[in-house]
């Protein structure tokens, strides 16, 4: 399938965004290329931590070990109840401290200008500042500045970011939205009502644009929490086994891309 860039999306989501990993795994052990990564919160570490070149097996590993102790600090609220210094620690040893321009392939990351409510995509500079501006839950973390720009977490205005794929010059997009879908959730804290509430506005905010991917893979999460890191293991078989599902059509689209790049062709 030369020629043909495959681009991905994945979503926002939180400790679920761990089924991202297993989406990776399968479309890897298909023979399926990985192009350029476009990845809003959750998303963008675990787009950023591929991108950056680290063994997935290792990945994998340590997202079954994780805990939000790894992750968070609590503060005086006045931004976000959680610092963030600790999460901006861990993304830049995972990360190895990479510049967008040392990765193996694109990669973008998206927030949200909490000031201005601009969509910002980040594809230069400090990528662990880029994934702890995209992962900055707004009221959870405090945001994260990057030059002029106060920035929060980019699931707030494009959960799964298909259009920054194709921005990276994928011309297949696999979207992967790994977000709570309509359930009823046990709230039993502040940090439970405001991320179900992010949940709720997201999904209906981005109900349609989810849409315009070419493939879209939504892993079977059931009622795993957005904030239940000890499920990862359980969110990484879902999103492989979903990806698995996916493949057909993936492989459908390829070839037919393949087919209208040839000189001279065009396939209706």
């Amino acid at each position: 399938m030369q020629g043909v860039k495959v681009g991905l999306a994945l979503g926002a989501g939180a400790a679920r965004g761990a089924a991202h990993l297993g989406v990776i795994a399968a479309l890897l052990r298909e023979g399926i290329p990985i192009d350029v990564v476009a990845g809003t919160s959750a998303g963008s570490l675990v787009g950023a931590v591929y991108a950056a070149g680290m063994e997935l097996e290792r990945v994998i590993q340590l997202a079954t070990h994780l805990s939000w102790d790894h992750l968070v600090e609590l503060t005086v609220p006045r931004m976000g109840l959680i610092k963030g210094n600790k999460l901006l620690q861990f993304i830049r040893l995972i990360t190895r401290n990479k510049t967008f321009a040392d990765l193996k392939i694109p990669f973008a990351a998206v927030a949200m200008d909490i000031e201005s409510g601009e969509e910002v995509v980040i594809s230069e500079g400090l990528v662990a500042d880029a994934v702890r501006a995209s992962c900055s839950i707004p009221g959870v973390f405090v945001p994260h500045r990057i030059g002029e720009r106060l920035l929060v977490d980019g699931g707030v205005i494009n959960r799964v970011p298909i259009n920054v794929a194709r921005q990276l010059g994928a011309d297949i997009v696999i979207g992967v939205d790994v977000g709570d879908s309509a359930r009823v959730v046990k709230v039993n804290n502040i940090i439970d009502v405001i991320m179900q509430s992010i949940d709720i506005m997201e999904r209906e905010i981005h109900r349609e644009k989810v849409l315009t991917a070419d493939v879209l893979i939504q892993p079977d999460l059931g009622p795993i929490a957005s904030t239940n890191l000890e499920a990862a293991t359980s969110c990484i078989a879902a999103g492989e086994a979903a990806a698995v599902q996916a493949l057909p059509r993936i492989r459908e689209l390829m070839e037919i891309r393949r087919i209208d790049n040839q000189p001279g062709y065009r396939y209706n």
